[in-house]
């Protein structure tokens, strides 16, 4: 059954459809709709594309195969190439936007642009759009807004305004398969403007401050003398170490009150300046994932192991997180969408502080600004409050074990 919103979508006949919605609206459900649909036709070629092969195969494949077992309609499956042959003729292929080479060269009945947001312009313009033009076909993007000025704003600016192009701009409850309760939950884990991102579909504005949500008056105050576990979000830099010092209590308050920002040091200097301050305190690290291979130290050795041999816990990513994702996560802890205040600051930890305040965009548009120098504490914080508090919600591999990370949740104590 599809709702009322997606049933718009799908009944329109316009050639370029764009539709702008919020997370769990159904969108990928759609694409599969409409590539079934698209695949009647005899010897069509349809394609679905996400923004890597990976994404393509996690997301859709499973989905994909299940719907065409159900209608009988499979000849022949390919799970190697993502793949499936009909027995009317027509081809159904899922693809990655991370090898645009394997995209050129055919010609398209129909192509699902899933997460178009996340995919380079020039893949549409250089290698989609003439693919349609031989059989006439049809493009469906489905996105979630990344802010005014990305090319998914002007996406569906301009599909308002050109003929045979159709935009559309629902929410996520306007899906019908995420219930009002998970919606009041969400505001409680993350912060108003990506709530409204998120869930509302809403493109915001990005000009200005990093962390919007930062108040001197809200966020800085004398706290009191550190007890338990000490986390610590770490960011190398060559010769600019920037370390926050923090607690977090049962509720998922997080307080940093101290920092460490070492000019001219290294990995190892780090680590007895950390074993020297807080001496005989249990220590959980979380840095900057590229510890695993980078080596700052004399000796050949690895930040990470520098850091493990000198008794501390480390807590790591695979890989980096959006810093996107990372921006919002930070910003969730400093006020949620109900605003309650998830993150404060010792007035010492001046460093911290300043990154919180000064980090400031490009002017139009929605890079970070490292210019300043205020990115550096900013992405120690970042690293810590990411990896306890993350906006998104999966399974992820990590050097620890295998965590799963809840949106919002704090789970930080279960691995001494």
């Amino acid at each position: 059954m599809l709702s009322p919103a997606q049933a718009s979508i799908c009944k329109d006949d316009s050639r370029f459809r764009v539709a702008v919605t919020g997370r769990r609206f159904g969108k990928t459900h759609l694409a599969i709709r409409e590539l079934c649909k698209h695949a009647t036709e005899p010897n069509a070629n349809c394609y679905y594309i996400a923004p890597s092969y990976r994404q393509a195969k996690t997301i859709a494949w499973q989905q994909l195969t299940d719907k065409l077992k159900t209608l009988n309609w499979i000849k022949k499956k390919n799970e190697a190439e993502l793949t499936v042959r009909l027995k009317n003729g027509s081809v159904i292929s899922l693809k990655g936007a991370d090898n645009p080479d394997s995209l050129r060269g055919v010609g398209l009945t129909f192509v699902s642009l899933d997460e178009a947001q996340d995919l380079d312009p020039r893949l549409w313009t250089e290698v989609i759009r003439p693919a349609l033009s031989d059989r006439k076909g049809k493009a469906l993007f489905t996105l979630t807004p990344k802010g005014v000025g990305s090319w998914g704003h002007e996406l569906y600016t301009e599909a308002q305004e050109m003929d045979d192009w159709q935009a559309w701009q629902y929410k996520t409850i306007d899906g019908g398969i995420v219930d009002e309760g998970e919606l009041q939950q969400a505001k409680r884990d993350m912060d108003a403007k990506t709530y409204q991102q998120e869930y509302e579909a809403t493109f915001n504005t990005y000009a200005g401050r990093v962390f919007y949500n930062f108040d001197r008056e809200l966020h800085i105050r004398k706290l009191p003398k550190y007890q338990g576990i000490l986390h610590i979000g770490m960011d190398f830099n060559v010769g600019n170490m920037c370390l926050c010092i923090a607690n977090v209590d049962e509720s998922g308050m997080v307080n940093i009150h101290d920092e460490i920002h070492m000019q001219s040091s290294n990995t190892e200097e780090v680590c007895q300046e950390i074993k020297n301050r807080y001496p005989g305190a249990k220590i959980m690290v979380y840095p900057d994932p590229s510890c695993k291979a980078r080596k700052s130290s004399a000796g050949g050795k690895t930040d990470l192991s520098i850091l493990q041999n000198a008794g501390f816990v480390v807590r790591v990513r695979n890989n980096h997180t959006p810093v996107r994702d990372r921006i919002n996560a930070v910003n969730a802890k400093l006020k949620n969408a109900q605003d309650q205040i998830g993150l404060t600051v010792d007035y010492k930890a001046k460093h911290v502080i300043n990154s919180l305040e000064r980090l400031v965009y490009k002017e139009g548009t929605n890079v970070v600004d490292k210019d300043t120098g205020y990115d550096h504490m900013a992405d120690a914080v970042g690293y810590l409050i990411d990896f306890l508090f993350p906006i998104t919600v999966n399974f992820e591999n990590t050097s620890t074990g295998v965590f799963k990370f809840r949106g919002g949740r704090y789970h930080g104590n279960e691995r001494w």
